[in-house]
């Protein structure tokens, strides 16, 4: 019983160490690439691309609330939403956090624009994530002001 046993741990460390081995002997294409110019398309370099992110919106507690995902976990997110004239009708920076729903870092802002909104859409609403410079596709939304 004993032989059987040496014999088969033997078998499985030897097997162990050979697998162990081949990715040592495997070519420089498993290295990683070590600045910008190594990566080209033959590369994995669309494997590192983070989700470009996104916005959506919603009406809660009487007011327009944008939201989005694919932001930068624990990271600084500007939100702004303009006219289509180009004026600015509410921005706020906002720490993007993981959500169970939304994918990447999630935001979710509650404006001070009223809604729901009658009327056609004049404005947008866009997200800047701070880390990776990068803007969401604008988010058509209506602006309108509340008359009490």
């Amino acid at each position: 019983m004993n032989r059987i046993m040496r014999t088969l741990l033997g078998v499985t460390a030897t097997a162990g160490i050979v697998a162990l081995a081949v990715p040592v002997l495997g070519t420089a294409a498993n290295a990683s690439p070590t600045s910008p110019a190594d990566i080209n398309s033959t590369s994995h370099a669309h494997d590192l691309r983070q989700a470009q992110p996104f916005l959506f919106n919603y009406t809660f507690n009487g007011h327009l609330k944008i939201a989005g995902g694919n932001f930068t976990i624990d990271r600084r997110v500007f939100l702004v939403v303009k006219y289509d004239t180009g004026r600015t009708a509410f921005s706020k920076w906002e720490i993007a956090h993981p959500h169970p729903v939304t994918p990447g870092g999630a935001v979710y802002v509650e404006t001070t624009i009223a809604a729901p909104c009658a009327g056609s859409n004049n404005g947008y609403a866009r997200a800047y994530d701070e880390a990776t410079r990068t803007w969401s596709p604008r988010l058509p939304v209506s602006i309108c002001q509340r008359i009490d």
